[in-house]
C-alpha cells in the first residue's frame, strides 16, 4: 500500500472501500476487521471512519462496529417502496396541515429506525422545521411511540438517550406509556425531544391491519397543550381514512 498523503481521487477510492465494505458485510464490522479487509494503514482507517460518520455515510452500533450510516437509511426511506406511500398519505397531510396549521408529518420504519418520509410545514412561523432531515429516537418521538407501540420497530438495547429532563428513559414507565398509545389510539409527547415542543401522531394501517407507518403533528407546547384530545382525535380519524385508502388501493393495484 501507497505511503503517499490520502488526498485527491486516492482519499476517495480508500474512503468507497471502507463504505462498500461495510455495506456488503452481513454483519456489523469491528475497527479491526475493516483495517484487515481493506488493507489500510491503521492512522489511515481512522481517519478516514471518522469522517465517514460526520458525513453519516457509517455509523457505529451500540457494540462500537461499523454499520451503515442515516444517509443511506434516509435515501432508502424517500423511494421505493414508500414512494407511493407518501403519494397516496399527500392529500391527508395537507387536510391535516389545514385543520391544524402545524407541522405534518409521515414517518415509517426503515430497519431498527424511525424515518420522516414527508413534510407538510406549518402556517406559522414558529414551528416550522424540516424532520425529514433528523434522527430522532423513536422513543421521545409521538411517531416514534406509535411504531414502537404496535411492534413495527423495537427499542434499542442498553440505556435510553435522555434528550430533556422530560424524556421517559426508565423501560418500565415507557412500557406504560407506549400501552396507553395503543388503548386511546394515538401517541403524544410534551418537551421529550425538545423542551417546547410538542407532538401527537396516530398509526396508519396497511392491507393486512398491521402498522406501516405514523401520521403525526408537531409545533410549540404552549400552543398544543390545550388541543392535544381534540388534535389526537382528529389524526386517529385521518389515519383511518388513509389506512381505508391503502386497503383500497390495495386490492385494486396490488401495492403498498
Amino acid at each position: 500500500m501507497s505511503a503517499q498523503p490520502s488526498t485527491g481521487t486516492q482519499a476517495v477510492d480508500r474512503a468507497a472501500l471502507l463504505v462498500a465494505t461495510v455495506v456488503h458485510a452481513d454483519e456489523p464490522l469491528t475497527f479491526a476487521d475493516l483495517q484487515a479487509a481493506c488493507g489500510l494503514p491503521k492512522s489511515t482507517t481512522s481517519r478516514m471512519l471518522a469522517a465517514l460518520e460526520r458525513t453519516e455515510l457509517l455509523e457505529r452500533n451500540d457494540a462500537g462496529s461499523y454499520v451503515a450510516g442515516p444517509l443511506f437509511w434516509l435515501y432508502a426511506a424517500r423511494h421505493d417502496p414508500w414512494e407511493e406511500l407518501v403519494r397516496l398519505a399527500r392529500p391527508t397531510m395537507d387536510k391535516v396541515g389545514a385543520e391544524t396549521g402545524e407541522t405534518v408529518n409521515l414517518s415509517v420504519c426503515r430497519g431498527s429506525r424511525v424515518v420522516q418520509v414527508a413534510q407538510v410545514d406549518s402556517t406559522y412561523l414558529l414551528g416550522t422545521r424540516d424532520w425529514t432531515t433528523e434522527d430522532v429516537p423513536a422513543h421521545c418521538s409521538a411517531l416514534g411511540k406509535v411504531l414502537l407501540a404496535h411492534g413495527a420497530v423495537q427499542l434499542p438495547a442498553g440505556e435510553l438517550e435522555q434528550l430533556t429532563p422530560h424524556t421517559i428513559t426508565d423501560r418500565e414507565a415507557l412500557r406504560r406509556d407506549l400501552a396507553q398509545v395503543v388503548r386511546r389510539g394515538w401517541a403524544g409527547t410534551v418537551d421529550e425531544l425538545e423542551i417546547g415542543l410538542s407532538g401527537i401522531a396516530a398509526p396508519v394501517r396497511g392491507s393486512t391491519g398491521e402498522v406501516v407507518a405514523a401520521l403525526g403533528i408537531s409545533g410549540p407546547s404552549p400552543r398544543l397543550s390545550e388541543r392535544r384530545e381534540e388534535i389526537g382525535r382528529q389524526l386517529s380519524d385521518r389515519a383511518e381514512q388513509l389506512s381505508g385508502l391503502l386497503r383500497r388501493h390495495t386490492r385494486k393495484e396490488g401495492v403498498a
